[in-house]
């Protein structure tokens, strides 16, 4: 009995260390771009309705900037490296910092 009872613990710990092991791997996942059809350079302003900037992550390691056009034209992918993209982004940070000031 106390052999079985032994046998028993000594089979669960060994299945938890098992777990504990493989829960903690990193495995080999697709990445999961969204910009995959390439990039444009230049988008006219006034069609931009949405930009959403994604930096890169363990799924991506692209930075990523999607921009959503007016009148359900789609989506387009920005050139993060593009100067139209960078001046974008610092307009962006900069209004952020002006409205966390004025809170």
């Amino acid at each position: 009995m106390t052999n079985m009872i032994t046998s028993t613990v000594l089979i669960s710990f060994l299945a938890c260390l098992l777990l504990v092991n493989v829960e903690g791997q990193v495995g080999h996942s697709k990445a999961r771009c969204l910009c995959l059809n390439g990039m444009v350079n230049h988008v006219k302003p006034v069609l931009i309705e949405k930009l959403e900037v994604y930096t890169s992550s363990h799924s991506c390691r692209n930075m990523e900037i999607i921009v959503t056009l007016k009148n359900g034209e789609g989506k387009r992918c920005l050139n993060p490296e593009a100067p139209f993209a960078k001046k974008t982004i610092e307009k962006i940070m900069k209004k952020q910092k002006e409205c966390a000031v004025n809170l």
